[in-house]
Parts: C-alpha cells; sequence; structure tokens
C-alpha cells in the first residue's frame, strides 16, 4: 500500500457556475499530510527505506517536511528536516506533531537545503523537497486517477514552486496517453521564476522571494521543470498575492477546505479577475494541492495587508 490515499475528484458546482465551464477538482488537500506533496514523497521514502536507509534529512518551507515526517513514521524511520527563518510556526508544529526533529537555518529554502546536504552520512537519505524523478513519478498517480475515472477535461490549472507537482503532472499526463493536454502553470508575483525563466527563454533565479506564499519559494525551480515547457504545452501565469488569497476564502466558503496561498494560486485562476487564462478551455482540471502551514487568521491577515499595498499603490 504506498502512503497517499486516491484523493477525491469532484465537480465544483459553485466553480462551475462561477466560471460557465466545466471545472474538476483533484482534491489532494485531503492527503494524510495535508498536501500533495506525500505523493511523491512518500514514494521516495519507501524506496529509501527499502535500500536499507535508517534517517532521513530534508529541507522544507513546510509541505514538504510534514510529508517526509509523516512517511518517516509510517515507516519506523527518524526524520530530521531543516526549515528556513521564514516557516511558520504552523509548519514548524506539525512536522514535530509527526515525530520529526525541526533545526531552523537561513534566510531561505536555499540555506536551509545546504545545511541538510551538510548533514548526510552513509546510513541517511537526503529527501529533496522537489527534484527527483522518483518525486515526479509519486506526483503523476494524481493524474492515473483522473485517467482511470475517465472524467472528461480539456486542460489541467496546477501552481509551481519549485516545479516537482509540474514535472508529475506532466509525466502523468503523458503515460496516460494525454500528452495533448495543456497545462496551465500558475505562480505568485514574488515567486514567479518558472515564468521569467520561460519569458527570458534559459533558468533564471529570484533574488529573493516576495510573495506570501512561502511554499511556492523556490529562488529557482528544478530544471525539469524549465525543460517540460519546451517540450509541452505549457502556458505559464503570474497572479498577485491578494488574487491567492481571495481565492483561499472564497474556496473555503465554496467547499469548507483550508487551503494555502501557494494553491490559492490555482483557484485564482477560476476565482481571479483575469479569467483570460482559462477562456478558450471548456472543462479545466484543477489541482487542489493543499498545504497545511497557513492559518485562517492569517490568511486574513496576509490578505488585509496585500489589500492596503494594492490600494497604496494605486494612489
Amino acid at each position: 500500500m504506498p502512503l497517499h490515499i486516491e484523493s477525491p475528484l469532484l465537480q465544483s458546482r459553485p466553480l462551475s457556475i462561477l466560471s460557465g465551464k466545466s471545472v474538476w477538482l483533484k482534491f489532494d488537500a485531503l492527503q494524510p499530510s495535508g498536501s500533495f506533496k506525500l505523493r511523491g514523497i512518500g514514494a521516495v521514502c519507501e524506496e529509501y527505506a527499502r535500500q536499507g536507509k535508517t534517517r532521513f534529512i530534508s529541507s522544507s518551507g513546510g509541505n514538504a517536511g510534514i510529508a517526509v515526517a509523516y512517511a518517516g513514521r509510517q515507516l519506523s524511520i527518524p526524520v530530521t528536516v531543516v526549515v528556513p527563518e521564514t516557516t511558520t510556526l504552523r509548519a514548524k508544529t506539525l512536522i514535530e506533531q509527526e515525530g520529526a526533529s525541526v533545526i531552523v537555518h537561513g534566510a531561505s529554502w536555499m540555506e536551509a537545503n545546504a545545511l541538510a546536504q551538510s548533514m548526510l552520512d552513509a546510513s541517511s537519505a537526503f529527501v529533496h523537497p522537489f527534484d527527483n524523478p522518483t518525486m515526479w513519478s509519486g506526483h503523476a498517480t494524481m493524474i492515473d486517477e483522473v485517467a482511470r475515472a475517465n472524467v472528461p477535461f480539456d486542460s489541467v490549472l496546477v501552481s509551481v514552486g519549485g516545479g516537482g507537482l509540474l514535472s508529475g503532472v506532466i509525466e502523468g499526463l503523458q503515460r496516460n496517453g494525454l500528452g495533448h493536454v495543456p497545462v496551465v502553470a500558475i505562480e505568485t508575483d514574488g515567486a514567479d521564476s518558472l515564468a521569467r525563466s520561460v519569458a527570458a527563454g534559459t533558468q533564471i533565479e529570484l533574488e529573493a522571494i516576495t510573495s506570501v506564499a512561502t511554499s511556492l519559494g523556490a529562488k529557482k525551480v528544478c530544471a525539469n521543470a524549465f525543460e517540460v515547457t519546451r517540450s509541452h504545452d505549457v502556458r505559464c501565469h503570474v497572479v498577485s498575492d491578494l488574487e491567492a488569497l481571495e481565492a483561499c476564502e472564497s474556496f473555503l466558503h465554496d467547499h469548507r477546505v483550508l487551503v494555502e496561498p501557494a494553491c490559492g494560486a490555482t483557484l485564482a485562476a477560476v476565482y481571479g479577475r483575469n479569467q483570460s487564462m482559462i477562456a478558450e478551455f471548456k472543462a479545466p482540471l484543477a489541482i487542489v494541492c493543499g498545504g497545511a502551514t497557513a492559518t485562517l487568521e492569517q490568511i486574513q491577515e496576509w490578505r488585509a495587508k496585500a489589500a492596503a499595498a494594492q490600494s497604496e499603490r494605486a494612489h
């Protein structure tokens, strides 16, 4: 049995009415760890367990760390997660709740990652939060499930952080004979390394993450995520923090599930003011990737700040 569950696939009545389309939701927010990350990370951890590794070390802004911690607990293997200073208290609490050790280090994920790498020895395994082919294959199982359900969808809406989910979605489409289906890749402004890279024609590394969607906070996407934009129909879009946060609150109201801003970016494709990114599609499939690291109070606080900042810029 894999460590992840087969997540619900629902047609959203509220979003379908709002958009005038048939909107499907793949509900990976309901994975035991709170996000899609468990699919790929579970597959990686199981592989390392088969190899006889006796400790997992990871670096994460939150959700990947929770998934590694959950997998380690299920496999009875101790876990250490190195998180950057930007990681929320809630994320650290959820990692520790799964029985893992948390080390806080560095201003960004890249610094946390460097420390995590330095802690490795022969008996331990490094679990990267997004850059691992076994992980992408694990994430691809969500598309396997959609394909088995035989629902009609003509596009996939997906958030991009480090690019692991994007890599998995495209692998899933291709291995199910759906390589022609366009993917709408959505980032928040200030965490938009893929969109900037595609526009420049070469991989761009951001100087810093300035978005509240910290779990989209890879200053540079994995090389595979950039490469698949050249071989698959991937359309990059960037939404504001405010749009992502508003989408989180609207989604909670409509579907009674709280997701974090990284997932709100995907939902903003339907809820947001800019409907052009899905205009040509009739049946988009939105990956509700989830995220357990933000509370409703945080989202409301961030939204108030983002709205005030936007109002100030307008004047």
